[in-house]
């Protein structure tokens, strides 16, 4: 009898070691494969839109200029069908970004909000300029996977956001006098793709 106890330990000792070991294979699994580390990883947006804010008052004031304005109230034109139009439309936004207002300047916020109204969308302006690492990381989080943003941000740091982002910028530094392009980056295979286009909303425009 006492050879037989001994046995049936034996016996047990051996399939408790073939679960432990399945079940070491079950949950080591995914991490091994590619697919599954895949499937894990944070899916980031569709679509980034990066605009610098309209133009801008010389006086110091925080505010948009009146040819500002006008830009801020044909910025859905981008978007949306006018009457007659013939342009080709970007896909909508569904989530828009700006700039935190400071004492120098709320113009991220006063461009996005003409096509705000347009798309019945609220405008999110908790970040500050200088936080824009902090914005890129929010916009990869998954939060916004397979989602449209735009983002309007100060032309000093847009470079450096679409870096954060993962995008290479078409220049290092945004000229001081250039308020008519829109940074498309699309994300797709795992790959940040930049495409710089005109706005084409205003008299003077770049093509």
């Amino acid at each position: 009898m006492l050879k037989a106890m001994k046995l049936d330990e034996k016996n047990l000792l051996i399939k408790r070691s073939r679960f432990v070991l399945l079940l070491a294979a079950v949950l080591v699994a995914p991490l091994m494969s590619p697919l599954g580390a895949q499937d894990r990883l944070p899916q980031p947006p569709a679509i980034v839109y990066l605009i610098r804010h309209a133009e801008k008052l010389t006086d110091g004031r925080e505010d948009l200029s009146w040819a500002g304005y006008r830009r801020a109230a044909a910025l859905p034109e981008l978007f949306l069908a006018a009457p007659g139009a013939t342009r080709t439309l970007l896909p909508r936004p569904d989530f828009l970004f700006a700039t935190r207002a400071s004492k120098k300047s709320n113009r991220p916020y006063e461009t996005l909000m003409p096509l705000a109204s347009a798309l019945n969308l609220p405008i999110s302006n908790q970040v500050a300029n200088d936080d824009f690492a902090a914005l890129a990381q929010e916009l990869l989080s998954g939060r916004y996977a397979g989602k449209i943003v735009l983002v309007a941000w100060h032309h000093g740091r847009l470079p450096a956001l679409a870096t954060a982002l993962g995008a290479t910028p078409p220049y290092d530094k945004w000229p001081d006098s250039q308020f008519d392009r829109i940074w498309r980056i699309d994300f797709a295979g795992g790959k940040a793709t930049l495409i710089d286009l005109p706005q084409s909303l205003m008299p003077g425009d770049s093509r």
